[in-house]
């Protein structure tokens, strides 16, 4: 068959039985990448009634291995040079042309630095698209792969689609090895990419161009799974990429893939109902399928008509509004107080959405009550079942609501007595979280929990705050008054360092539709900082009003901290020089991260006191292009400084050790892991 145009349709003559009667099918011939890229521009996912682009943008670093395949896909597909959209991004569905037709969908281009922080990016993407609407990632072979790996499993396991299509070695294997191969004596069908096995929902090598279709239906069936989604790899060898055939043009049909609300059980809902009517002291631990759900009001309706408290995880925290009566703040080692003592006498714990992740437990020590059940309502079984739970299995929404509707006219309500026992505690609470907000002197230098004392006082509803890693997020999820669904984006399901930057810069992809953007905070240490700030050449080049908040404290401080506590003295933790000794105990290193940012196109604001700090982050807030604050805290004293965790973490501690400081953190470690339980 001649070539043709990639948007010429061709006919094939088919053979349709023995008697060589035949039939026109409608084909299109094209690379497998011009293929794959037309496909997924014509992806979309439909909730209630919604429809959102699936596939929205493609994030890429080229090399050898996509270069000559997705990459030129890529400029064909609308991102040329000189022959796109200005505003290629907001109008990647298609413009109506001077028939009253539709041009073929665009697939807009985002240009990365790092291949780990472009699956951030796309992450906070999809977390704040409610995982409706996601984003692909291309790499090259070799170490633009397996740089994917850690992204794919903070994806992963946080249940965040992402589409990455890493390249591959020669499926024909002309040469072998290949620039960057890893060779295996074993197999021969193994490759660097294989890596991400572990950490994908689903994975694909498409090693023909037709084995292309039934691997991308697949990739968008999991993508769209509400129970299944995550990172789904499709591998493509460099030559596969490159290679035309002639595509059914069915397979660039637009397709909506519908994401269910699944509706409980009527058994499994009616054993909850028996457990919730028969709870004295009931709590509900509201996890991230709460927001992945959209599930907040139907949250508040039922707290209104039980009065049960609603503690939440990090992914759930901003389930109630920070002032809602019902909400108790977040729960486990980096919960409130008032959380953690009603989960110690809690009869009944309902988790909406929730994985049950050691923080949450305090490793398995929380729970304490001897006659403590749990009702578990997700749409995953796997989860459902957790802590030998009654499982509801629905989704977030449909299975409240169901729960909500059988207890009405049975008269439950919680005793008014445990009602003012939690609104009374959350009062409490609520001083210390002042306490610890409070600036004294206006002129000293800052804590971390005085900068988000200070960020308290200015942000509104519709500002979000992005973090993952260090001491942040114990501080934010004690402390932390969360105004809004999705004002609180803490990142604790991998916890990982580097997420902030990228995360924020796919947030603000998400929202640029808006008439004016939102303001979207990333709070860094400097640690996090140095683990990944390249980033920030991708928002000062799309010009997006990142404000970016760097905490100077020199060093690894949350695991300094914990370190002290489990007996490692503090090694290894502190940006310091080397002293004589051999230690790091020297004086600071003169690292000037405000400087760095700087060079990498940011618009720094320094500030040394409260004063100054106030006056930088209001001027960041109000900014119109990617800006940084930069400040240097302060070790907290006794009057502001964080309370400390309310709950326990296991951390092993070494049980033979000749040092004292070891051997005291043993006897606490034993001390604790006695109170360890497991729920039958």
């Amino acid at each position: 068959m001649t070539p043709t145009s990639p948007e010429t349709p061709t006919s094939a003559e088919t053979p349709t039985s023995p008697a060589s009667t035949t039939r026109t099918r409608s084909t299109r011939r094209l690379t497998t990448a011009q293929a794959l890229v037309a496909f997924l521009a014509r992806q979309y996912t439909e909730r209630d009634g919604r429809r959102h682009r699936l596939i929205s943008a493609t994030w890429g670093i080229f090399g050898h291995g996509n270069v000559a395949g997705i990459g030129q896909a890529l400029v064909e597909a609308g991102n040329g040079h000189g022959n796109g959209d200005a505003n290629a991004y907001a109008n990647s569905d298609g413009n109506r042309n001077g028939t009253g037709g539709r041009t073929a969908p665009r697939m807009p281009y985002l240009q990365g630095r790092n291949e780990q922080a472009m699956v951030h990016a796309a992450v906070g993407y999809a977390r704040q698209s409610g995982r409706l609407s996601a984003h692909a990632v291309t790499t090259s072979i070799g170490p633009g792969a397996t740089n994917l790996a850690t992204g794919a499993a903070l994806a992963t396991i946080n249940h965040l689609p992402v589409l990455l299509l890493p390249g591959d070695t020669f499926a024909t294997r002309p040469a072998d090895p290949v620039l960057q191969q890893l060779e295996v004596p074993y197999a021969g069908d193994v490759s660097v990419n294989d890596c991400l096995r572990p950490v994908s929902r689903y994975f694909d090598r498409v090693t023909r161009p037709e084995a292309l279709i039934p691997a991308a239906l697949q990739a968008m069936r999991v993508l769209a799974d509400p129970a299944e989604t995550g990172a789904v790899t499709l591998a493509l060898p460099q030559d596969v990429q490159a290679e035309a055939y002639d595509w059914p043009e069915e397979f660039f049909a637009e397709r909506v893939w519908p994401v269910r609300r699944p509706a409980p059980d009527a058994a499994e809902l009616e054993a909850a109902v028996r457990a919730v009517r028969s709870a004295r002291r009931p709590l509900i631990v509201a996890g991230g399928g709460v927001r992945h759900s959209g599930a907040e009001e139907t949250l508040a309706a039922f707290t209104a008509a039980t009065r049960i408290p609603v503690a939440s995880t990090q992914a759930g925290k901003g389930s109630l509004r920070h002032d809602h009566p019902a909400d108790i703040g977040g729960i486990g080692h980096t919960g409130t107080a008032t959380a953690g003592e009603l989960a110690r006498t809690a009869d009944l714990v309902i988790g909406v959405g929730t994985r049950y992740t050691d923080f949450t437990t305090a490793s398995g020590t929380l729970f304490e009550n001897p006659a403590v059940r749990f009702l578990n309502l997700n749409i995953t079984g796997f989860d459902a079942h957790k802590l030998a739970a009654l499982p509801l299995v629905a989704d977030a929404r449909t299975g409240l609501e169901a729960l909500t509707s059988a207890l009405a006219g049975r008269g439950y309500r919680v005793d008014p007595v445990y009602e003012t026992e939690y609104t009374g505690a959350k009062e409490a609470w609520e001083e210390r979280v002042e306490a610890s907000f409070a600036t004294p002197d206006p002129t000293a230098r800052p804590t971390q929990t005085q900068v988000l004392g200070l960020l308290d006082t200015l942000v509104t509803e519709e500002d979000i705050l992005i973090n993952a890693a260090g001491s942040l997020p114990g501080d934010l999820h004690k402390l932390w008054r969360a105004r809004s669904r999705d004002q609180y984006h803490v990142e604790y399901g991998y916890s990982c360092m580097g997420y902030e930057i990228p995360a924020a810069i796919g947030v603000l992809l998400a929202t640029e539709a808006r008439t004016r953007p939102r303001p979207v905070w990333a709070l860094v240490g400097d640690g996090t900082y140095l683990m990944n700030p390249t980033e920030i050449v991708t928002a000062v080049q799309e010009n997006l009003p990142l404000k970016l908040v760097i905490l100077q404290n020199h060093g690894y401080a949350s695991i300094g901290g914990l370190s002290e506590a489990v007996g490692g003295e503090r090694f290894g933790t502190a940006y310091r020089h080397r002293a004589p000794d051999g230690g790091f105990t020297g004086p600071p290193l003169p690292v000037d991260l405000a400087a760095n940012a700087a060079s990498l196109g940011l618009h720094v604001l320094r500030a040394t006191t409260v004063d100054d700090l106030r006056e930088a982050l209001a001027e960041a807030r109000d900014a119109e292009g990617p800006t940084c604050v930069y400040v240097e805290t302060e070790t907290p004293d006794t009057v502001s400084g964080p309370p400390p965790a309310q709950a326990w973490w296991d951390v092993p501690v070494a049980e033979t050790a000749s040092r004292p400081a070891a051997v005291k953190a043993r006897e606490e470690y034993d001390r604790q892991v006695a109170a360890r339980r497991r729920h039958l």
